[in-house]
């Protein structure tokens, strides 16, 4: 980093007078440290970050870091064996023979590597070119140079309801493609064609991704009436190209925006006519799911999700009349998390459909039946909501899923994996220990390996069968010793009550390698409230790129999760429902002067926030409506009004119709309640939260005559900072308060 480099020309700063106590203070080897901190993570050995089955096999392949270097394992499930995959030094030594390489067994990456069992090869992708290496005798071959990565697409770009290649019926007999905005099918060996509808217009079309029955005599489609398109847009300033800006936009729905109605259609093929479908009781939609045929060729489905998001159905439309019958009709007052909790699995040879539901207040599994539309049973029940679905075994009837907060005098967020039968009997934790598991599958769902570990406990990885979770072998155990002999202070779970004194608010608390508790340290929260998940860390990690650096220039950061997140109760994540600017401050808030309670080196009069998307909306908000306690802020690419940012986020949490909850909320409409110290940082080709965001809470922060400092990053997407953002995040939080004069970082030569 370029710090690591100005750092060592950067003469110690004086400190200025504070007028407190014993405050910690700031010096040049606190920022040498804060830049060189994150360096812990490679001290970490034995930690296994990722398994890779090979397909149809029980046999994965995994590498590790060890004090000799890295080295590749192989394991067969099977026959419980581990053997060394191959001569991490007899490959180097290879690859040292091509010209303009070398490495060595600490150095050397190997990136998209692939074990061929059969010819017992390995290919992978070093020093740009892509090689095959004979594990036989280790003769290396190489194939081809690295071709230039291909960009990413725009995560939002507008579906192209026309754009697909004709469809072809499960018998072949047919081709199904769009002509002039009307279905049209053709005879696959006459190549006659023949029109099925004849109302489709340019605004009006139907759409290409057709949905053939299993029989190929029905067709379902979409009739797609177009919405008016909504696009953001941005000046590059500074494009790698030209020397002149140039404008960019992106396709971009904001909340209250027209959505496009789709209107499901049946076409007869044998018959060759439209058989009329009533969508009326469905136009008020925000989306409609992809037509789904039955196995039986009787009927198709479709999800239903109301704009609002207050009514989730699932609905089935007969293959023979058209007519439409609702399945599952779920209703809330508030919300159905339709994005975070969906999950629907059709048994159609029992009748039934395995659907997730927080009807009872909890994030639950049930089996419902599917003529009428009445729950069966509830296959999960209790105070702890089920996270994933990982597999539904028809024969056997049993669920894999993950589920946190059902063992009690345990962290709640901590995730296991459970087996369960379809009729809620037999319910079995395949990962028992008291810890956050992460799990990876073998084709065949036959075994499994768990990696578990806390923000305390390095990782361990374990190979289990899934039958019944029993233990097969060990395969590593972290080893952080050189972490901890580095001066590594782990991270401290801390709880504490929320604002109703009965529910628990988990976080961490993070302190500095020199930590003094003599001393007074400034808090600062990293937050992110956003209402789709939980962020608090749970999982071994030593450093922490966010915020493990500026923990390092004498301040107390913590992390945690208050109320109106997820992953907990419905009423837990309810908070935030048409209110995002309550984003658990409250209970944040509780938590910190309980966390201070109990450590007198926490010093309460010096709190501040910092977070990016909508944790830069939350550390603004902060400011503007608790500038009681929290004093300082560096807000990145915040969605500070929600009416400014991309429509399904908002609308889910904010609801719809737009109502005077969006302006009670807005970080720009509160502007001039500012009080404390704030920084805001902005990407300016932010593609993901519109960067006009934060130009219009600037604009209503210099109407008020408020100061601030604005930092706009030429060229950046969605981001925290960057190098750049974190040198100014960092200097504005010793400024702000340490009152101490910062690197002056023009001054220093390169």
């Amino acid at each position: 980093m370029l710090q690591r480099i100005l750092i060592s020309f950067y003469v110690a700063v004086k400190l200025a007078s504070i007028p407190f106590g014993a405050f910690a203070q700031v010096n040049s080897a606190d920022y040498q440290r804060a830049d060189s901190v994150i360096k812990l993570n490679d001290l970490v050995y034995h930690q296994i970050n990722s398994v890779n089955w090979i397909d149809q096999t029980s046999n994965f392949w995994y590498l590790v870091k060890t004090r000799e270097g890295v080295a590749y394992f192989l394991v067969d499930a099977a026959k419980s064996t581990r053997t060394t995959l191959f001569d991490t030094e007899r490959l180097v030594v290879q690859l040292n023979k091509q010209p303009g390489i070398k490495t060595t067994p600490k150095l050397i990456q190997l990136q998209k590597l692939k074990l061929d069992l059969k010819t017992n090869q390995v290919h992978f992708e070093f020093s740009n070119a892509y090689w095959t290496c004979t594990l036989k005798n280790y003769t290396l071959l190489k194939d081809s140079m690295v071709r230039a990565e291909v960009p990413k697409p725009y995560w939002n770009d507008n579906f192209d309801e026309l754009g697909n290649k004709p469809v072809s019926s499960p018998d072949s007999t047919w081709e199904a493609y769009i002509k002039n905005y009307n279905v049209y099918i053709r005879n696959s060996r006459e190549k006659k064609e023949i029109p099925l509808s004849f109302d489709g217009s340019e605004g009006d079309c139907y759409s290409s991704y057709f949905s053939w029955s299993p029989d190929s005599k029905k067709l379902a489609v979409n009739k797609v009436r177009k919405n008016v398109e909504h696009y953001i847009y941005f000046v590059e300033s500074s494009p790698k190209t030209q020397l002149q800006p140039i404008l960019q936009k992106r396709y971009y729905l904001k909340p209250g925006d027209a959505l496009p109605i789709k209107h499901p259609s049946l076409f007869d093929i044998i018959n060759l006519k439209q058989i009329p479908v009533n969508t009326q009781p469905f136009e008020n939609q925000f989306d409609i799911s992809y037509l789904k045929w039955n196995g039986g060729s009787t009927a198709f489905t479709f999800d239903f999700n109301q704009r609002g998001h207050q009514v989730f159905q699932v609905v089935e439309v007969n293959g023979t009349s058209g007519e439409e019958r609702v399945v599952v009709d779920e209703q809330s007052k508030t919300y159905i998390d339709y994005s975070g909790k969906y999950f629907r699995h059709d048994l159609e040879k029992r009748g039934e459909i395995i659907w997730a539901s927080e009807r009872d207040g909890w994030n639950h599994l049930y089996l419902i039946d599917w003529k009428t539309g009445k729950v069966k049973t509830q296959i999960t029940k209790g105070s702890w909501p089920v996270r994933d679905v990982v597999k539904v075994d028809e024969e056997k009837g049993t669920i894999l899923f993950k589920a946190s907060g059902r063992n009690p005098g345990e962290d709640p967020y901590f995730v296991h994996l459970y087996k369960i039968n379809f009729d809620g009997t037999g319910l079995i934790d395949l990962t028992p220990e008291k810890m956050d598991h992460q799990v990876s599958f073998s084709q065949d769902f036959s075994y499994f390996t768990d990696t578990y570990s806390t923000v305390i406990t390095p990782p361990e990885t374990v190979l289990r069968r899934t039958s019944d979770g029993s233990l097969i072998m060990q395969l590593e155990k972290g080893d952080i010793s050189d972490v901890v002999a580095k001066g590594w202070i782990a991270p401290e779970p801390f709880v504490a009550k929320a604002r109703d004194g009965q529910t628990d608010i988990w976080g961490n608390i993070y302190r500095p390698t020199t930590f003094d508790p003599k001393k007074k340290y400034p808090i600062i929260e990293y937050i992110y409230a956003g209402p789709q998940s939980s962020f608090a860390q749970k999982s071994f990690r030593p450093a922490n790129s966010a915020f493990s650096g500026l923990a390092e220039l004498g301040f107390v950061v913590v992390q945690l999760d208050g109320m109106g997140t997820s992953n907990r109760s419905k009423a837990f994540q309810e908070v935030c429902w048409k209110n995002l600017k309550d984003a658990g401050f409250p209970d944040r808030m509780l938590w910190i002067k309980a966390a201070a309670e109990k450590y007198s080196y926490m010093d309460t009069t010096r709190v501040g926030l910092f977070g990016g998307s909508a944790g830069g909306q939350n550390t603004l908000s902060g400011l503007l409506f608790h500038p009681e306690f929290y004093k300082a802020g560096s807000s990145s690419c915040g969605c500070h009004d929600n009416r400014m940012d991309k429509m399904w986020w908002n609308e889910q949490w904010m609801g719809y119709p737009i109502g005077p909850q969006y302006a009670e909320c807005s970080n720009v409409e509160n502007a001039a309640k500012l009080q404390g110290k704030l920084l805001l940082i902005l990407g300016e080709m932010d593609d993901n939260v519109d960067p006009s965001s934060t130009m219009q809470v600037a604009n209503a922060l210099i109407k008020a005559k408020k100061e601030f400092e604005l930092v706009v990053l030429p060229g950046s997407n969605h981001t925290l900072g960057g190098e750049y953002g974190e040198q100014k995040r960092r200097d504005f939080f010793v400024k702000a308060f340490y009152n101490q004069t910062t690197p002056d970082w023009n001054a220093i030569k390169h």
